[in-house]
């Protein structure tokens, strides 16, 4: 939940990416990473903004109570982020995969061609 997990979240990603870079493609690796860096700050606040709401709860002082309203507001402020956030990203890896498929139409045409004319293919 804390810094620790999402550092081994990362340290897992990067290890996968090496093991595969030839099929990996960079740009999607940021793009996720980017995106889980900013959740994963996010819900770090999230998770100090809850203890200090549940310390306000336990003193039962008014005052303290009072400040919970803002902490619960600003606590769903930062969950219509996450939620932004992963928005956001599905629609990066949407563009991603529709750019690498029209790339790779191209690529196999430009194939084709040559194959038609007998010329040495090309990358």
């Amino acid at each position: 939940m804390g810094d620790a997990s999402g550092e081994k979240t990362n340290r897992r990603l990067h290890e996968e990416k090496d093991d595969d870079d030839e099929g990996c493609d960079g740009e999607a690796w940021e793009t996720l990473n980017g995106c889980l860096a900013q959740v994963q700050s996010v819900l770090d606040q999230n998770r100090l903004l809850i203890q200090q709401v549940n310390e306000n709860h336990q003193s039962q002082i008014h005052d303290n109570m009072v400040k919970n309203v803002s902490l619960i507001q600003e606590i769903n402020a930062n969950i219509c982020k996450v939620i932004s956030v992963y928005s956001k990203l599905s629609a990066d890896f949407v563009d991603i995969v529709r750019r690498r498929r029209s790339e790779n139409e191209s690529n196999q045409k430009k194939k084709k061609d040559c194959v038609d004319l007998n010329l040495p293919a090309t990358q």
